[in-house]
C-alpha cells in the first residue's frame, strides 16, 4: 500500500505530463549537497528545448486513444554541451509521466551507448525523487512490476539489430526513440523506427555532432527533411558546461573554419562526406585478406613510441601488401624500447626503420642511430611539412591518407585483430581553412572516449618515406651430380 508521501509525489509528477522543464527542476536536487551542489538547473539551450517540447505536447493534446502526429526534435551541436544528460532527463520524464510507455535508446557505437548515454540514464535515475519507481540494469529500465509493459531498453544501432527497433507500439501511451550521436546511426535503423511512430503519442529525439553531410541526421538537420523536425543548433562556446580553454585550443590548432571546428564546436555539417577517414568495411576486408607478390618488395619497420601512461609502444613491419605487428609494449623506458627495436631490426633486416621522433621517441631515435647507423633510420615527425602540402595539412595527415588508400584498394593483409580495426577506424578528419585534409589529434580522440590509435599509427608510419628494396638473392641449392629428375 503506497504511503501518503508516495501518493503526494505521484500526484505532483502527474502534473508534469506536459511540462518537462518543471519536471527536471522538481525531481532533481539542484543546489543541494552532492553532485548538483554547484548547479542551479539546466543550461539555457536545454531549457529552450524542454519549453518547445512542452508546446508540442500541449498542441497535440493526446486523449489516450486517438493517435497524434509524432513529435520530432533534433539537436545539432558541438562537443560536450550535455546532450547525453538531456537524453537521460527525457527518458525519466516520459517514463515517470506516461504509464505503459515503451522506449528505445541508441547511439552511434555500443561504447558511446553503454558508457555515456545509458550510463547517464542510470546516474540521473538515482538522483531523482522518483528513483524508487524504477529498476535500471545494464540492458533495461522498467517501472516496478511492469517489466514487459512499461520499459526502455538500450539497443545497438548495427543494421543487423534493426528488428529491435520494430514493433514498438503503445496505442494508449507513448512510444519513443532517443538517438545519441545520431549522425552515424544507419538510415536503416531510422526507417525501422518510423514504424513505431504510428500510434499513441509517439516521440523521437536525435542528438549529435553532424559528422556527415549525408544520411538521415543530415537530411533532418540541414536537408530536405528539416521542415518535419524542430531543430536546435548549439555552438559549444555558448554552453556553460564546456571547457572553453580546450575549445580555444581546437580553434587555434585546426582553424575557425576547419571541418573539425565546424563539427566539434559549431555544430555545423562538414564539407567532406564523412568524418571517418577509413571505413570499417575496408578494414574488415583487409583483416581476412591474404597478401601475395610481396617477397621482392622493401621491408619497412616502424615504431610508434608511447607518449602517455595508457599508450603502448608498437613495432610493426610492412612489406608490400602485407603488414605484421611484431610487438606491443607497455611501461618501458627509452633504453628498453631501443633494445627491442634493434632486436627486431637484426631479426627482420628491414630496408628502412621509421621511428616516431616526437616526445619520448626522440630518445629512442638517438639510441638506435648510434647502434645501427643513421642511414637505416628515419625520424618521423607528425607536424612536419607533407610531400603534398596542397592536399594535406601535415605529415601525419598525409601518411594516414596514404594508408587509407592502401587499405581501400583491396588485397592488403593486416592482422586479424579487433584492436587494429578500432585504431584504424577511430580517427576522424576534416578540412582546414585552406582545403587541406586535417586528421584529428590523439588528444581529441581521447576526449571522445577513444584510445590512442597506436596500432594505426604504426602502420601509417610505413608510408612516411619511399624506400628502395635491397636486392635479396634467393639461396642457391646445390644439386648433386647425376641426381637427375629424382633429386
Amino acid at each position: 500500500m503506497p504511503t501518503k508521501a508516495e501518493l503526494e509525489l505521484a500526484d505532483d509528477i502527474k502534473g508534469f505530463y506536459a511540462d518537462p522543464l518543471s519536471f527536471v527542476k522538481y525531481v532533481f536536487p539542484w543546489g543541494k549537497p552532492g553532485l548538483l551542489e554547484h548547479h542551479s538547473g539546466p543550461d539555457q539551450w536545454q531549457e529552450d528545448f524542454l519549453k518547445r517540447l512542452a508546446i508540442e505536447v500541449q498542441k497535440r493534446n493526446f486523449d489516450g486513444m486517438s493517435p497524434v502526429a509524432p513529435i520530432r526534435m533534433l539537436v545539432s551541436s558541438g562537443h560536450g554541451i550535455g546532450k547525453s544528460v538531456l537524453a537521460a532527463w527525457l527518458t525519466l520524464w516520459i517514463m515517470a509521466t506516461r504509464p505503459r510507455c515503451r522506449g528505445v535508446v541508441s547511439a552511434s557505437t555500443w561504447q558511446q551507448l553503454s558508457t555515456r548515454t545509458w550510463s547517464s540514464i542510470q546516474q540521473w535515475s538515482k538522483l531523482g525523487l522518483c528513483s524508487s519507481w524504477f529498476t535500471v540494469t545494464a540492458d533495461r529500465m522498467w517501472f516496478r512490476n511492469q517489466k514487459e509493459a512499461w520499459f526502455t531498453t538500450p539497443q545497438s544501432c548495427k543494421e543487423q539489430n534493426s528488428e529491435a527497433f520494430a514493433g514498438q507500439h503503445a496505442a494508449d501511451s507513448s512510444s519513443f526513440y532517443i538517438f545519441d550521436e545520431a549522425s552515424a546511426i544507419p538510415d536503416k535503423i531510422w526507417e525501422v523506427a518510423e514504424g513505431g511512430l504510428t500510434d499513441g503519442e509517439p516521440m523521437i529525439f536525435a542528438f549529435g555532432n553532424p559528422t556527415r553531410n549525408q544520411g538521415k541526421f543530415f537530411r533532418a538537420a540541414f536537408g530536405e527533411e528539416r521542415e518535419r523536425w524542430h531543430r536546435f543548433s548549439v555552438d559549444s562556446r555558448n554552453s556553460r558546461f564546456t571547457n572553453k580553454q580546450q575549445i580555444a585550443e581546437w580553434v587555434n590548432d585546426y582553424g575557425e573554419d576547419s571541418d573539425f571546428v565546424r563539427v566539434r564546436v559549431r555544430g555545423e555539417a562538414p564539407r567532406s562526406g564523412s568524418c571517418q577517414l577509413i571505413s570499417s568495411e575496408a578494414v574488415a576486408r583487409c583483416r581476412k585478406a591474404t597478401a601475395v607478390g610481396y617477397g621482392a618488395l622493401p621491408k619497412i619497420l616502424s615504431c610508434d613510441v608511447a607518449r602517455f601512461g595508457d599508450d603502448r609502444t608498437v613495432i610493426g613491419l610492412r612489406q608490400g601488401r602485407l603488414f605484421r605487428l611484431l610487438l606491443k609494449l607497455r611501461g618501458l623506458n627509452t633504453v628498453q624500447v631501443s633494445e627491442q627495436v634493434i632486436e627486431c631490426m637484426c631479426k627482420e633486416r628491414p630496408d628502412m626503420t621509421i621511428i616516431d621522433g616526437d616526445g619520448l621517441g626522440a630518445g629512442v631515435v638517438d639510441q638506435v642511430k648510434v647502434r645501427k647507423g643513421s642511414m637505416q633510420v628515419h625520424e618521423f615527425h607528425g607536424g612536419a611539412t607533407p610531400r603534398d602540402p596542397d592536399k594535406y595539412f601535415n605529415k601525419r595527415a598525409e601518411i594516414w591518407g596514404l594508408m587509407a588508400d592502401w587499405l581501400s584498394v583491396g588485397g592488403a593483409q593486416i592482422p586479424d585483430d579487433p584492436e587494429m580495426e578500432i585504431d584504424l577506424t577511430g580517427p576522424e578528419y576534416g578540412y582546414s581553412s585552406k582545403g587541406q585534409i586535417q586528421l584529428e589529434r590523439k588528444e581529441d580522440m581521447k576526449a571522445r572516449g577513444l584510445a590512442s590509435p597506436d596500432l594505426g599509427d604504426c602502420l601509417a608510419m610505413t608510408f612516411a618515406v619511399n624506400v628502395q628494396p635491397t636486392i635479396r638473392q634467393e639461396p642457391r641449392i646445390h644439386v648433386p651430380h647425376g641426381a637427375g629428375i629424382w633429386y
